[in-house]
């Protein structure tokens, strides 16, 4: 049986030619050696499986090739690198630093220097992780490797060139090594599967590059689990098995679901993804990524930083473009703030559906903080009156005996315009009922003190002509008489029928105003105007949110073009708390038994006594 042997150092790079994705550092390196211009000391740092080792062996059997090619690579031919190719040659020597980091290690390397080689030109120490040495063994290296012999050469080879000393990396020259490209990794993967008789699918392929991150010894090493797994055929299914990743296909659907608020779907996907045996905390890793691949397709200048398997592409431009930019950098903070407290979430389930469920109605909750800054100008636009908030006088019939005091008008300070709103306690009268859904009660107009004053229309915009002449001219030929037909004028039992037809359209788009608009009474003030009472202050914002499409719906089904209406918070009298009169315990106690009579008999049963 023929013993195996890894991709990862099966097919290892024995020429700079064949060193992928490294070309701005195999092009100085090849210039250096054909003119001569050999440094004495190498720092080769950056992530892990980019090639630094692999540069430093071509590197050092190049330098001492008998019969070196007029481009600078080494032939191959000759005793040296024979020797090299078979892990003989004497003149290279190779220390793991992570292993060897004593100062008496260092000391030993440096005894070594100091004899001049036996075959070949130089002597070449490669120094791997060269980062794990202890300060004293880098004090100790200093001198040797700011002037060692004119044939000694030092390759070091690290991947935290930020734990190495400034004294060495003075004495050096730095290479920095970058990550290998998606596309670097996917042409050299295809090349290896056409040499071992693979048979492969591309798309397979990027999802391995992208899992190695820019690794290839990283890419090779999945690659030979997947062919071990699937008999030497990689497949895009078998791939994303294997590799314990999530389709991107439930990202689509899940972001689907965002979109139409549609919960019951989006639990019930996260439901067939937990059984998949999918943790929560990948999901949300997952589908942030999704979101931010998404906010990349917004914007074709950063298209090339969009890393995802071809076929999906089309489908990440076809969803960028039905969601805003907003929603999705809102949706990118939801996540995050998910994925940091997973960890100290005790029910890790609850933790991932409570995020979801922030998610579906997210796009409810931007607008409603829109309104609430005063972005929604709609509001300003249909208000035809400003809506006061009716304040009741304070009740004190029980205490005095008498009828309640009205309360006193506020003098404005001197120098100050006075402004009196004259707003009655509408009083619901019982009209005639309405057919579906529910017969319900509109209030009758009562006499108001003030009116307000009529909206001005908007003065028509009139074409600038030269002169007189011109303009009667102008006016003679385009005077046309129109009959526009006189709007018909509110009246309860039409007003409350398209109501309830607006509220069925609500309920249609399973918008949640709907409730409100229900719960709403109202009172017709004009022919052309109405208020709608709210309850509390979050049912004026879900009316005043919806009340320009209202507006323009009531507008088309009465016949009315002036139709507007405004919404006024009545609460009602047994929630109201008279804050401003500051009782003694014995009016207190009246108020009590006059609502509760029960105290009184218990206080009399317990023989219970008051402290006045």
């Amino acid at each position: 049986m023929e013993k195996f042997i890894v991709s990862a150092r099966k097919y290892r790079p024995q020429t700079f030619d064949t060193v992928v994705g490294q070309q701005h550092i195999t092009t100085t390196l090849k210039n250096a050696i054909r003119t001569g211009h050999l440094a004495h000391a190498f720092l080769f740092c950056g992530p892990r499986g980019v090639g630094k080792t692999t540069c430093a062996r071509i590197l050092a059997k190049t330098i001492n090739c008998e019969a070196l090619q007029p481009d600078g690579e080494a032939c191959n031919e000759c005793h040296s690198c024979k020797s090299f190719n078979d892990g003989a040659s004497l003149n290279i020597h190779e220390l793991d630093a992570a292993s060897n980091n004593s100062v008496e290690d260092i000391r030993a390397l440096v005894e070594q220097v100091r004899f001049a080689p036996q075959a070949g030109q130089y002597k070449v120490y490669i120094i791997d992780e060269v980062h794990m040495l202890s300060s004293a063994a880098f004090n100790a290296f200093l001198k040797t490797l700011e002037e060692p012999p004119p044939y000694a050469k030092f390759i070091l080879a690290t991947t935290e060139k930020h734990k190495i000393l400034p004294t060495i990396l003075s004495r050096c020259q730095i290479f920095d090594f970058k990550r290998i490209t998606l596309q670097d990794t996917v042409d050299h993967l295809q090349g290896i599967a056409i040499k071992e008789s693979i048979t492969t699918d591309e798309a397979a392929l990027q999802m391995i590059a992208q899992k190695s991150e820019g690794c290839m010894r990283d890419a090779l090493s999945i690659l030979d689990k997947i062919v071990s797994f699937t008999n030497s055929t990689v497949t895009y299914d078998n791939t994303i098995e294997h590799l314990n990743i999530l389709d991107a296909d439930y990202y689509f659907r899940l972001m689907d679901c965002m979109l139409t608020q549609d919960l019951a779907g989006a639990m019930l996907l996260f439901d067939d993804i937990n059984k998949k045996g999918f943790e929560g905390d990948a999901v949300l890793n997952g589908f942030a990524e999704f979101v931010r691949n998404l906010l990349i397709c917004k914007d074709d200048r950063v298209a090339g930083l969009l890393e995802v398997v071809e076929s999906f592409r089309q489908r990440y431009r076809e969803m960028a473009g039905r969601t805003e930019a907003g929603y999705l950098i809102s949706t990118l903070n939801v996540l995050t703030e998910a994925e940091i407290n997973f960890k100290t979430a005790r029910n890790k389930r609850l933790h991932v559906e409570l995020a979801l469920i922030k998610l579906c109605y997210l796009h409810q909750a931007l607008e409603l903080s829109a309104t609430d800054a005063g972005l929604d100008k709609k509001k300003t636009a249909d208000a035809r009156a400003v809506a006061f908030r009716n304040i009741n006088p304070i009740a004190v019939k029980a205490i005095t005996g008498g009828a309640p005091a009205a309360p006193k008008p506020q003098q404005a300070p001197a120098g100050e315009a006075k402004l009196i709103v004259e707003t009655p306690r509408p009083q619901p009268v019982a009209a005639a009922p309405v057919p579906p859904p529910q017969p319900r009660t509109v209030a009758a107009p009562k006499p108001v003190a003030a009116t307000a004053p009529p909206t001005a229309a908007p003065a028509a915009t009139k074409p600038k002509l030269g002169s007189l002449a011109a303009m009667r001219q102008h006016v003679a030929m385009n005077t046309v008489t129109e009959e526009v037909a006189a709007d018909v004028p509110l009246e309860p039992v039409s007003l409350r029928a398209a109501w309830e037809r607006f509220i069925a359209q609500l309920e249609s788009d399973k918008n949640p105003a709907a409730q409100s608009f229900k719960m709403a009474e109202l009172i017709i003030r004009d022919e052309s105007a109405f208020e709608a009472t709210a309850a509390n202050n979050l049912q004026q914002k879900f009316l005043e949110l919806e009340r320009g499409k209202c507006c323009e719906y009531l507008q088309k089904e009465l016949g009315n073009r002036t139709v507007a209406f405004s919404v006024l918070v009545v609460e009602s009298p047994d929630e109201e708390v008279a804050a401003d009169l500051h009782l003694s315990a014995k009016q207190q106690y009246q108020i009590m038994i006059e609502k509760y009579p029960l105290i009184k008999e218990l206080r009399e049963r317990l023989r219970l006594d008051l402290e006045l």
